[in-house]
């Protein structure tokens, strides 16, 4: 029986103004209270980390978490969040998003500068890998996802990491990837993951499943060896569908 925490985090995207934030929370955290061997995450917008963050209050089990951060301590950088600027209100931010690697062009060599950022200033990384359909179909999935962490973890001693693996084709699509192909691509990042630090780093490693992630299919995927949890959008905004996937992470 593995030792690995399950993890359930809540990527929002740009979803919710801060009163709806606070709506949201108060709806999901009584509720989620209540399961106590899941480690739960909810990523607002930064705009509600503060209000939010108050809401939880000290002892509330729900952690917080960024959506992303810039690299640098401070600087002129008009519109960006530095880790120093999240260290009061969150433990984890999320770093190489597909969306963020899409649709904003982060390259390899900028998620390997925010992570070592990130862990620098004591927030863990929530490290998103993952290939796109045409990848997918030329046979270039190991290719991808070892390009993607071998280069994000460059100079990183000892990963104090969780690492969601993302298929870009699945993220939004309502198109999820089946419990095998998570399965056995979370066993390629656990073995990418050992060559670079060794096997017991590699097997304390949370691999989460990120794409299309609801309550219907969540046993799915938890249920497998080396899935350890989800990174949840769309339903992770439905107070009553992220605490039925936490419900049935637990329960699986």
């Amino acid at each position: 029986m593995s030792e690995r925490p399950t993890v359930i985090a809540g990527n929002w995207k740009m979803h919710t103004t801060v009163d709806e934030a606070v709506e949201l929370v108060g709806e999901m955290s009584s509720a989620l209270a209540e399961f106590e061997n899941v480690e739960v995450i909810i990523c607002p917008p930064f705009i509600a980390l503060c209000k939010v963050k108050e809401l939880l209050g000290q002892a509330n089990r729900i952690q917080l978490g960024a959506q992303n951060m810039y690299q640098e301590a401070k600087g002129a950088f008009t519109g960006e969040i530095s880790p120093v600027m999240l260290q009061d209100f969150c433990k984890y931010v999320i770093i190489g998003h597909s969306e963020r690697r899409e649709i904003f062009q982060e390259t390899d060599d900028m998620i390997k500068l925010k992570v070592r950022a990130a862990l620098k200033f004591g927030l863990k990384p929530i490290l998103c890998v993952g290939e796109n359909l045409a990848q997918r179909e030329g046979g270039k999935v190991q290719e991808v996802i070892e390009g993607q962490i071998t280069k994000a973890l460059d100079g990183v001693n000892s990963p104090d990491i969780y690492v969601a693996y993302e298929p870009v084709w699945a993220i939004g699509t309502g198109r999820a990837a089946t419990g095998d192909i998570a399965n056995e691509t979370a066993m390629l990042i656990r073995n990418i993951v050992g060559k670079l630090y060794g096997n017991a780093v590699s097997q304390a490693l949370p691999v989460l499943y990120g794409g299309s992630v609801n309550p219907e299919n969540i046993s799915d995927f938890i249920s497998r060896s080396d899935i350890d949890g989800a990174l949840v959008g769309g339903a992770s905004i439905k107070a009553g569908q992220f605490v039925e996937i936490v419900r049935k992470s637990v329960q699986s």
